[in-house]
């Protein structure tokens, strides 16, 4: 069973990554100029960075979670 526990979490740690490096991809077609005063800026490099995380964890959450529940739908038939 700790195999299996490893496993998933690896899977996870993938996941998440991708969804946060897909979020940083997407935020970068936006516009932050519009809404910074400096968008150049460390801080707002940093905003950028918390943004994509906050997007990619809740992405990768519901990944994970559809995935475990589909998974789970064999015990409903």
């Amino acid at each position: 069973m700790p195999v299996q526990t490893g496993a998933q979490a690896i899977a996870y740690l993938i996941v998440l990554l991708a969804c946060i490096l897909l979020a940083w991809w997407a935020l970068t077609a936006f516009r932050l100029d519009v809404f910074l005063r400096e968008p150049k800026s460390l801080r707002a490099r940093m905003l950028q960075l918390i943004i994509a995380v906050v997007i990619g964890y809740n992405l990768a959450k519901f990944l994970m979670d559809y995935a475990h529940f589909a998974s789970l739908m064999r015990w409903i038939l």
